[in-house]
């Protein structure tokens, strides 16, 4: 688990897909899930927002050559440019730039039905939008995860062909932001050739992105530099994983669009951008070891099981009197940690003020960056995330000034407010009026808006930012609003308020709830709110 203190989590950044026809619902945002919030109860100038521009204005067509001004000049297949002859015009395959494993990009059309976690016994009116894709060995097809979120039908469309063919959702990481399709009509697949993936690029080394984005129907091409390689914060999947910053334009609709290299290898997945005033053509883009990881994944478990992290909170040791403190030695530097998650595998072997070391032999610095390349570190957490899910590592900390070495097990986070709901609908429970419900972040986006984290109950987002889940399948279970009847005069204000406990008996999630009312052979039922402690009875009359 990175630093809380880490600027990156305060970032928003929002996905570039392209809106076929905008969602019905007033109260719908971005599919994406917003970055974890600011502290609870501290207020004032938001962060800067990481957008794609959905309404940006569409591209220009070029204007004609004025008088005087050179004609046009196109790039010929060798990167030369090639000058339009005026007295024979050239052929398109001529003029036109050929990029390396341009016909294996297609056109992703996505129909999504989302939950209603505000009415979770209903669903929200259906809506389109289109992305990028490109097809890639084994007969599949990688896109954006957020490009078919919720999905109810995905069809895809090569460049040059009037056919859309439906295709079939393999695995969906929401996590990296990678989805998987393939499609059963063998037509789709004849006369395409599939992309191959390069190495991770350099800084200042070319890049070409190309998808679909808004401003037309025809696929387009975008080119810049890798500018940037660092740990990004992942809006969609709510984590922080290896990413590249390019200069090249990322608009809607280039979600899930390769990027390639001057030797037309992809390097990448664009993903999403950074819009704000003070910034200009910042994307971001999937790097190929985060790919390689999602397929291995998959094909190593048969299915998406998620990127481990190391289920800890902690803290940088750059000040030297608080080594001094820790018992550290000179050449001794390592991270402290702060808390341990009870329901991680580390649990058992690692304990808060620990000084960890290193991870898998690679020595962790004071800042907690590892060497990465030459010239450059990145936070250790990239060593965890190039681990699967139930693979161990050896892990070197400092405790009471003796070095221990522990073979830890890694597995993925189990957060006390769930970031996804990975497609599954919203539980709920309703009795006497009561409209129960565990939290999720979905569920505060729809109750929210956007900026949840600003407008949320503080008493929620604490929970949300900083409580840890004792068990694996403990949830914050809220009254999410009251039905009025007359059951229940004088609730009528109740809404998002969590739910302490039921006739005394904590509760430990919505399931527990419900078995224990069901239980109940009381006519009264007596609910205990975090709200001043108020407690709720209501008398259940058999009918």
């Amino acid at each position: 688990m990175d630093d809380p203190s880490s600027a990156s989590n305060k970032r928003k950044r929002k996905r570039g897909r392209k809106p076929k026809a905008s969602p019905p619902s007033p109260d719908r945002s971005s599919p994406s899930p917003a970055p974890a919030p600011a502290p609870a109860g501290r207020r004032g100038r938001k962060p800067r927002r990481h957008e794609a521009p959905a309404d940006a204005d569409a591209a220009r067509p070029a204007s004609p050559p004025r008088r005087g001004e050179p004609k046009p000049v196109a790039n010929g297949g060798d990167g030369v440019a090639v000058a339009v002859s005026e007295s024979a015009p050239a052929s398109w395959d001529e003029v036109v730039r050929v990029v390396p494993c341009m016909d294996a990009v297609v056109k992703v059309f996505c129909v999504h039905t989302e939950p209603n976690f505000s009415l979770p016994w209903q669903r929200k009116r259906q809506y389109s939008s289109s992305s990028s894709g490109f097809i890639i060995g084994g007969r599949r097809v990688l896109t954006n995860a957020h490009s078919v979120e919720h999905y109810t039908q995905v069809k895809l469309k090569k460049r040059g062909s009037d056919t859309k063919y439906l295709a079939t959702v393999l695995a969906i990481g929401t996590e990296c932001d990678i989805a998987l399709l393939t499609v059963s009509d063998d037509e789709f697949w004849e006369g395409v050739s599939p992309v191959e993936f390069g190495t991770l690029p350099a800084l200042q080394d070319a890049v070409t992105v190309v998808g679909y984005p808004i401003g037309g129907d025809t696929i387009s091409v975008t080119s810049g530099v890798v500018s940037r390689i660092e740990i990004l914060s992942y809006v969609h999947g709510s984590t922080e994983l290896l990413g590249l910053q390019i200069d090249a334009a990322i608009n809607s609709g280039n979600s899930g669009g390769p990027a390639f290299n001057d030797r037309g290898k992809c390097v990448g997945i664009a993903f999403q951008s950074l819009k704000h005033e003070d910034a200009e053509n910042i994307g971001y883009v999937i790097p190929t070891p985060v790919i390689t990881h999602f397929i291995q994944d998959y094909e190593k478990a048969g299915e998406y099981t998620g990127f481990p992290i190391l289920g800890i909170e902690w803290q940088k040791m750059e000040n030297p009197d608080l080594r001094k403190s820790m018992g550290m030695k000179p050449d001794q530097k390592g991270v402290r940690v702060r808390r341990v998650e009870p329901t991680a595998p580390e649990s058992g072997c690692l304990q808060p003020s620990d000084i960890i070391l290193s991870f898998d032999g690679v020595d962790i610095a004071n800042d907690g960056t590892v060497p990465f390349r030459h010239g450059e570190r990145i936070g250790f957490s990239y060593l965890v995330s190039q681990k699967y899910t139930g693979e161990k590592a050896l892990v070197k900390v400092l405790r009471d000034s003796k070095v221990h070495e522990f073979k830890i097990r890694l597995a993925t986070h189990k957060r006390l407010v769930a970031a996804h709901v990975k497609g599954r609908p919203p539980s709920y429970y309703i009795v006497a009026g009561f409209v129960f419900a565990a939290v999720s972040v979905p569920y505060l986006r729809s109750e929210y808006g956007k900026d949840y984290e600003y407008d949320a109950p503080v008493k929620l987002l604490v929970k949300h930012l900083h409580s840890m889940a004792e068990s694996p399948d403990e949830q914050l279970v809220v009254v999410s609003q009251v039905l009025v009847a007359d059951i229940n005069i004088g609730y009528e204000e109740i809404v998002n308020t969590q739910v302490l406990a039921f006739n005394g008996q904590p509760v430990k999630n919505l399931k527990n709830l419900v078995t224990m009312v069901e239980n109940c052979k009381d006519e009264f039922l007596k609910f205990d709110l975090e709200y001043d402690q108020l407690e709720c009875g209501l008398v259940i009359l058999d009918d």
